[in-house]
């Protein structure tokens, strides 16, 4: 099976394309391609299909073969891999993905894309009981993990987002308090974890510990979702650099939410079944 490997800032993913609709079991190659011992190693892979509704269909499987409804970064990487792989030549597209139809703009060079701008589309704040089942503010609750105080937000952006606010970061503590702040009781379907310092009116830092992957060097929506919070809670801007561990994301929030981000190839090759 022919593959591509790709990144948004650290954030990897293998694609696939299946335009030719082949019966593939999603969920199974995931696991195994995204294996980092065994397998390519990615912390998910992405599949082209045709659609209907738009000009490109877009299936994202994370490394522990639960499917996304959305990614911020993959979709970024989703865009590039289209258009220079001359399936959709557009430097506007649709993309139809599970969480509804995303447009991408691309920057491009010489046929080359550099950088990938995607409406989000809009953030869900209200009326979100099916992911999120406590009777309390949503942008403005406290979480108790062991006697450990967090102050969190929680919307939906495509997938569930909970922001949890910090004054510094420590990789032990996101380990730790990641996987279980995801897998609470009132989180229905899980949530990711965001990790947010807020360095200044323009810029804040973000660690996130993904549902279904871990902790990973980047998250699309998780950027997007913490800029979103930042800003409704007043500690930002509506539009924020957001820092993350190989580079900024650029968002901007005006009743959409857009984002502005690399791409990048990393190789290609055959992964023998």
């Amino acid at each position: 099976m022919y593959f591509a490997k790709m990144h948004g800032l650290g954030n990897d993913f293998i694609v696939i394309n299946n335009l030719s609709g082949n019966n593939i079991e999603y969920s199974n190659l995931a696991r195994r391609m995204c294996n980092r011992h065994f397998g390519i190693g990615a912390d998910g892979i992405l599949i082209v299909e045709k659609s209907n509704i738009a000009d490109i269909k877009m299936l994202i499987y994370n490394s522990d073969g639960s499917q996304a409804e959305m990614c911020g970064n993959g979709i970024r990487c989703f865009a590039k891999y289209v258009y220079e792989k001359e399936i959709v030549k557009k430097e506007k597209m649709n993309i139809e993905t599970l969480a509804g139809i995303m447009i991408a703009e691309l920057k491009t060079d010489n046929e080359f894309v550099n950088l990938v701008k995607i409406n989000m589309g809009k953030p869900q704040i209200k009326n979100i009981q099916n992911i999120f089942s406590l009777t309390v503010d949503n942008l403005n609750y406290e979480i108790n993990l062991n006697g450990k105080k967090f102050l969190a937000s929680t919307l939906l952006m495509g997938v569930p987002h909970t922001i949890i606010y910090v004054e510094d970061f420590k990789d032990e503590d996101i380990l730790m308090f990641g996987p279980q702040i995801e897998k609470l009781d009132f989180y229905p379907y899980k949530t990711n974890v965001n990790f947010v310092k807020v360095k200044n009116n323009k810029k804040i830092k973000v660690k996130t510990w993904e549902r279904g992957a871990g902790l990973t060097l980047a998250c699309g929506t998780g950027s997007c979702a913490s800029a979103v919070a930042t800003y409704l809670n007043g500690l930002t801007s509506n539009c924020v650099e957001v820092e993350l561990e190989a580079g900024s994301l650029f968002i901007e929030y005006n009743d959409y939410v857009y984002m502005e981000g690399p791409a990048e190839f990393i190789c290609e090759g055959n992964f023998f079944e």
